[in-house]
């Protein structure tokens, strides 16, 4: 059975930001805050570029952010 990448990915990616202000994150990722909103929302594939930037961002491994992996 196939996952929801990206479903998988906005919930991860909820849970690592945390409390912090979207707009604080969006800034200190270089990605637009509207971007980060429609990750979040399930409303935009993340592209290559973007996902690599927010696993380094965050040290984490883009298998676990995309639900491929979990700890």
């Amino acid at each position: 059975m196939e996952r929801d990448y990206v479903a998988v990915f906005a919930a991860r990616l909820k849970e690592l930001i945390g409390n912090r202000p979207i707009s604080q994150f969006a800034r200190e990722v270089g990605i637009l805050q509207q971007t980060i909103s429609r990750y979040l929302r399930c409303q935009r594939e993340i592209s290559l570029t973007y996902l690599c930037r927010i696993a380094d961002y965050f040290g984490e491994d883009i298998d676990f952010l995309l639900g491929r992996k979990d700890y």
